[in-house]
């Protein structure tokens, strides 16, 4: 099952537009797991390094609209250079890095 689940997860992933996020609620719910947020946070995690460039990881977020990652292979100020190359406004506030949901998220 969550080998299915990291697929639908990936496929879920690959439909989010550049310039837009998704949280990791958001993907769980589509991918048919409503209170799998983690999950995805997982299926992110282990995703195989070939793979990071062409399911594009940094575009899911927290439900609060802020950056959570503590990956050391993919931290958070990678997350929010490759955001903000895709047109996504990323504002700092201490240490933490949010994107307005009114405005990035994406609509399904």
């Amino acid at each position: 099952m969550t080998r299915n689940f990291y697929q639908r997860v990936y496929a879920l992933v690959k439909k989010i537009p550049t310039g837009k996020v998704a949280t990791y609620g958001q993907i769980a719910a589509l991918a048919g797991s409503p209170r799998g947020a983690r999950m995805v946070g997982w299926a992110l995690h282990v995703l195989p390094e070939p793979e990071t460039k062409k399911v594009p990881w940094q575009r899911v977020i927290n439900r609060k609209g802020i950056i959570s990652t503590t990956c050391s292979d993919h931290p958070k100020d990678l997350q929010k250079m490759i955001l903000e190359s895709e047109g996504v406004e990323v504002k700092t506030k201490e240490d933490l890095f949010w994107i307005d949901l009114d405005k990035y998220q994406w609509k399904t």
